[in-house]
């Protein structure tokens, strides 16, 4: 069998293929949030690749939970697709990691992590993408299978939290801080929400879909009903240097809904249709919490917009992404007051 290359895609191949959290990530050595993102907590057996190039990178069984929230890894598959380079960017003297042929920003690795290699990769999930087990052969990889042995889902070990990203030491900053910050809001149909929001300098993605409510994994047809206690949502990642998540608030999200109204926005009505600001750090409520004070004066009325801790946000389906892109002139309730 010839052995497969890798190479890097074209600048325009890359932006057709990438999201724009990938892009940003693997082009612009950007960092994405810990906790919530694809793969820190993917137990499945299978290879991590790199999502641009396709060189293999990491194996699910030397992936460990290091209680960072990122995707870490205790040594790469194949040494030689990764590559170590000298980082002194934010303050702090590390060593990224690269992928060899496709040239993406993959993270960082540290010298904490568990034996035998005492070395830990903190790795963007979105610089990987990851092939189950069983797709090996069918996507060109099957020489990696016999790392898998019998093929059972992985059981990721979970090591010592003593480390440079999870507990740094005294007086020193964390080895891994996000670059890219999430914002989840609610404020009636997201279709609206998300027209506005998506054309915010500062903001690199969004979608839309469902958070607030009990039901796992729900569908627009069960969120309708209202009774599942989720509300349409969008999930925005935003460059905090551009984009200050108090500005997007009150320069954007206290204009474009009326959050004084209860359970309703335009036409729309049900508690799938509430103002909610669904908040991912102590920080972020406590800017909610200034702007949902400083909205009362805008409107001099009680806001009834709820602060709430950020829980499992599912993406809806995709006829409801980008809508208004897709159907211009459509329904929305959204606009932005003086």
């Amino acid at each position: 069998m010839a052995q497969r290359t890798y190479s890097k895609p074209s600048a325009s191949e890359l932006r057709s293929r990438l999201g724009s959290l990938e892009y940003e990530v693997t082009q612009h050595d950007a960092t994405e949030p810990p906790f919530r993102n694809k793969y820190w907590d993917n137990h499945h057996a299978g290879l991590y690749v790199d999502i641009a190039s396709g060189e293999p990178l990491f194996a699910s069984t030397d992936k460990f939970d290091s209680g960072t929230g990122w995707p870490s890894f205790s040594k790469p598959v194949d040494a030689s697709n990764v590559v170590e380079k000298s980082d002194v960017s934010h303050g702090m003297r590390r060593v990224e990691v690269r992928s060899k042929h496709g040239d993406s920003h993959l993270g960082h690795v540290f010298e904490d992590g568990p034996r035998p290699t005492g070395l830990r990769y903190c790795i963007n999930s979105a610089s990987l993408r990851f092939i189950p087990l069983a797709q090996l052969e069918a996507e060109g990889y099957g020489e990696y299978r016999a790392l898998f042995g019998d093929g059972k889902a992985t059981h990721q070990e979970v090591v010592s939290h003593d480390n440079a990203c999870a507990v740094p030491a005294q007086g020193e900053a964390p080895g891994c801080e996000a670059t890219i910050e999430e914002a989840i809001l609610a404020g009636g149909c997201f279709w609206g929400m998300e027209d506005i929001i998506g054309k915010i300098p500062g903001v690199i993605e969004t979608e839309v879909g469902y958070a607030g409510g009990s039901t796992p994994k729900p569908t627009y047809e069960q969120v309708r009903t209202g009774r599942t206690g989720h509300a349409e949502s969008i999930r925005v990642l935003f460059d905090p240097k551009k984009l200050k998540f108090e500005d997007l608030l009150n320069d954007f999200f206290f204009r474009m809904h009326d959050p004084t109204t209860q359970n309703q926005q335009g036409n729309d009505r049900g508690s799938q249709y509430r103002s909610a600001i669904f908040v991912t750090s102590e920080a972020q409520r406590e800017a909610a919490e200034r702007a949902k004070a400083k909205a009362f004066s805008r409107w001099h009325k009680p806001i009834v917009t709820e602060i709430v801790d950020a829980g499992p946000f599912t993406v809806a389906e995709d006829y409801h992404q980008k809508y208004l892109d897709k159907h211009p002139g459509g329904y929305t309730c959204h606009f932005l007051r003086d």
